[in-house]
């Protein structure tokens, strides 16, 4: 069945998008508790009907608000490996991109993370997200860890996570400069270890 455009259709898409970019800055900014949905409403200048039309709470947005940025952090890594020569530089690549991050003006540490501090049930649906995604990423660096022929590649990702978490929280609680060098060293320190063939 073929489903024709209307004008009304064809501006569904637009508001629910400005719904949720909005929604990406103020909860990243803001916290996600800290932010009403009148405020979104507000600021991405819908109306109330449209909001409940296409997220139907603000349960819906959030999980739409983590799905977002899982994807856009996914597709980033994903982007880095793909334009790299070789598993050492992907891993560089990564660091640079992290490191990039520290340095804007709007920084505010990990999303994920933040998201995980204000939702402390394990079991909750946006947590679970995240933990997919953590898994997700995990897994990248054990691939390419594997790929740098690093005798323990687990442990290896597990260093990475740790060193680019420590420098996202780090960076955001305290000195951008330091938390960026220190994880600049433990990406360094583990990619060190690699064996040559």
């Amino acid at each position: 069945m073929m489903v024709f455009e209307t004008p009304e259709t064809a501006q569904r898409a637009p508001a629910k998008g400005r719904i949720l970019d909005t929604a990406n800055e103020l909860f990243y900014q803001d916290g996600i508790l800290n932010v009403g949905v009148d405020r979104i409403i507000a600021k991405s200048s819908v109306t109330k009907a449209t909001f409940y039309k296409h997220y139907r709470s603000k349960d819906n947005l959030i999980l739409e608000y983590v799905k977002s940025r899982r994807a856009a952090a996914e597709s980033q890594v994903q982007s880095i490996v793909e334009g790299a020569a070789s598993p050492h530089d992907a891993v560089l690549g990564l660091l640079e991109g992290i490191a990039a991050e520290l340095t804007k003006q709007d920084f505010r540490g990990c999303p994920f993370l933040n998201v995980v501090a204000e939702f402390p049930d394990p079991a909750h649906p946006v947590r679970q997200l995240i933990a997919e995604h953590r898994d997700w990423y995990n897994e990248a660096l054990y691939e390419l860890m594997r790929g740098t022929n690093h005798p323990f590649p687990g442990d290896a990702a597990d260093e990475l996570m740790l060193a680019k978490d420590g420098a996202l929280a780090g960076g955001y609680a305290g000195d951008t400069i330091a938390a960026g060098a220190a994880m600049a060293r433990v990406v360094k320190r583990v990619l060190a270890e690699s064996v040559s063939v």
